[in-house]
């Protein structure tokens, strides 16, 4: 598969739009990563649509889970 750079340029503006309609997300996967996120750790998400019905997973952090989260924090800091 090919990379595209204009696919680049629109992941960065849907990012960008995402952080503006959420800011604290970011801020928290920053205190998550440098405080609680280890090998190990687990990250349990839920999502609840708007009749209220719910799903959630969970998943155990593995040392590769840490390095993909350095490097797309390393990346998101020079934008």
């Amino acid at each position: 598969m090919a990379f595209n750079p204009a696919d680049l340029l629109r992941v960065r503006g849907a990012a960008a739009k995402f952080n503006q309609n959420h800011p604290k997300l970011l801020p928290f996967f920053g205190a998550a990563r440098t405080k609680a996120m280890t090998p190990g750790s687990i990250i349990e998400i839920a999502v609840t649509d708007p009749t209220g019905e719910k799903i959630e997973t969970n998943l155990r952090v593995q040392e590769s889970d840490i390095e993909l989260i350095n490097l797309l924090m390393e990346i998101g800091a020079k934008q």
